[in-house]
């Protein structure tokens, strides 16, 4: 159909005429009621947004030189949070000589994974950032 009878054509439907594929040959155009169109497309962007699932990151914060029962508390917080889907970043602090001992983070970091390992999976091994180590939990399925 020529441009001239299908703008004629939807002005008299009281539509518009928008162009849905213009590299066919010959291009394709539609009638509709464009501010309706993108009413329609805004609101399932919206509801798209509404379905998501909003994963939270909670931290918790350790130091190498932790009490044995200051970890039994934060291992207790840490099942709590992966229990309820949350996930779990451990972040381990060192402060001054203590960067030099890597070893006693990492084992530290190695037995709160091994003591979650029935709520959880490590999804981001232990790894040195500056002066922290960081290691990411999330919960299993």
């Amino acid at each position: 159909m020529p441009l001239r009878q299908a703008l004629a054509l939807a002005e008299e439907r009281g539509l518009d005429l928008v162009e849905v594929a213009p590299n066919a040959n010959p291009p394709v155009c539609r009638l509709l009621d464009y501010g309706k169109y993108m009413y329609e497309l805004q609101k399932k962007a919206r509801e798209a947004r509404k379905a998501q699932k909003q994963v939270e990151v909670k931290e918790i914060r350790l130091r190498p030189r932790i009490g044995e029962h200051d970890l039994e508390f934060k291992i207790r917080d840490a099942r709590r949070f992966l229990t309820k889907g949350y996930k779990v970043r451990f972040r381990v602090r060192f402060r001054g000589r203590e960067i030099q001992h890597l070893d006693v983070a990492r084992n530290l970091l190695s037995t709160i994974s091994s003591t979650l390992e029935d709520v959880g999976v490590i999804e981001a091994h232990p790894k040195l950032e500056g002066n922290t180590m960081t290691m990411i939990m999330a919960p299993k399925k």
